[in-house]
């Protein structure tokens, strides 16, 4: 199993906002209010490596996205220098769940198990989740040897078992699931 990442991506800053080396963000998690509770907060480069640690001393959300002020950055080539950096928290500092609620970025790379019926298959590593496209989340999974990606919805009623140490779901998917985005060979 791979080293987990130290840090957890909050916040991707877009470009200056303003004067006073303010960023405009987009926001990358679901708990935006915990800006307000944060002062120590970290800067990476697109590769992951730390950049450099900011103090945060004001944030205010603006039309979907975050506003960012942070001490020692007070013009905007300050803050154009910054362009493209992520925000980032370490990862023990990540906010409590609900029972039976995970973070995406934990489910990322772990096996899709389906325990139908018939079988005990490895349908494949998830690569990401799909939040935005309907209702219930969708994992978005890559089977092994195949160009094409299956959507499986992340529901209670298939969720059997999630082992985030040994990386594996194990879900009891129904009957023709994993078919719905085969292409079809049965064409004349």
């Amino acid at each position: 199993m791979s080293e987990t990442n130290p840090w957890v991506t909050i916040a991707r800053l877009v470009r200056p906002q303003g004067r006073d080396g303010e960023l405009i963000a987009e926001i990358l998690t679901d708990f935006p209010e915990r800006f307000s509770e944060r002062r120590s907060l970290f800067l990476l480069s697109q590769d992951g490596k730390l950049s450099r640690e900011v103090e945060l001393e004001e944030h205010w959300l603006h039309k979907g996205r975050v506003v960012l002020k942070f001490a020692g950055i007070d013009s905007i080539s300050d803050a154009d220098a910054l362009r493209g950096l992520d925000v980032a928290i370490p990862r023990d500092q990540r906010a409590p769940l609900e029972e039976d609620s995970f973070y995406v970025d934990d489910l990322v790379g772990c096996h899709i198990i389906d325990t139908g019926p018939a079988h005990a298959d490895d349908v494949g590593p998830i690569t990401s989740v799909d939040r935005e496209t309907t209702s219930t989340p969708l994992l978005v999974v890559h089977p092994a040897g195949s160009k094409e990606e299956l959507l499986i919805p992340f529901a209670k009623a298939y969720l059997k078992k999630i082992d985030l140490e040994r990386k594996r779901i194990e879900m009891s998917l129904p009957e023709g699931l994993l078919s719905i985005n085969s292409s079809s060979t049965d064409e004349p």
